[in-house]
């Protein structure tokens, strides 16, 4: 009995032992990097999603009523409304298509596999094969593209494949510049110019 005792006693002090030193053990580890990233939830998460932008010719007061003008229609399988962040932002994780009109209403339409849309600067963040085609046929291929809505301007810094069916051309370089409807661009690096389309005989 004694014996019996005595392990008794022996394994309490061990086991009280163990949970004072647990106890006393804080967790002083400094986090950083991705651990030290806290994680970020939507306030909001819409599927078939669409969201039409349209512009009046004139300036409005509250009182007036004007005849308004489709600029631009965004459509997405899925997206997540991350207003609620202090850098706001919509994110378009299964990819998302943009309608644009010009003047004439005639449209131009930008498709990716993936999308962001920052609300404080109006600039749209396409990624993963961006494809961008104008209503004349003109199509620009690329794995990124920015879409400053504010100015009409679409920029990329990536690689890309441009085809012009007006002058039979497809032109591959990095990094471009240009406005909605292509009537101005700006390519900084090309790789070469390849004629396409066959002279009549």
């Amino acid at each position: 009995m004694k014996q019996t005792s005595k392990n008794i006693l022996k394994s309490f002090a061990t086991v009280f032992t163990v949970a004072i030193l647990f106890m006393s053990c804080g967790d002083e580890y400094e986090r950083v990097g991705e651990e030290r990233v806290k994680p970020i939830f939507p306030q909001g998460v819409a599927h078939n999603f669409t969201l039409t932008y349209t512009e009046t010719k004139e300036a409005m007061s509250a009182q007036d009523s004007a005849e308004s003008r489709i600029i631009a229609v965004l459509s997405s399988p899925v997206s997540e409304d991350y207003d609620n962040q202090y850098f706001k932002f919509k994110n378009f994780p299964e990819g998302l298509r943009v309608d644009f009109y010009d003047d004439n209403d005639q449209k131009s339409v930008v498709v990716a596999d993936y999308g962001i849309v920052y609300s404080q600067t109006n600039l749209i963040d396409l990624q993963g094969n961006v494809v961008i085609e104008t209503h004349d046929g003109k199509k620009l291929e690329t794995d990124q593209l920015f879409v400053d809505r504010k100015n009409n301007w679409i920029f990329t810094e990536a690689a890309f494949k441009y085809t012009n069916p007006e002058d039979g051309t497809v032109m591959d370089g990095e990094g471009m510049d240009f406005n909605r409807d292509f009537s101005y661009f700006k390519a900084h690096k090309t790789y070469g110019l390849m004629t396409i389309k066959e002279e009549d005989q």
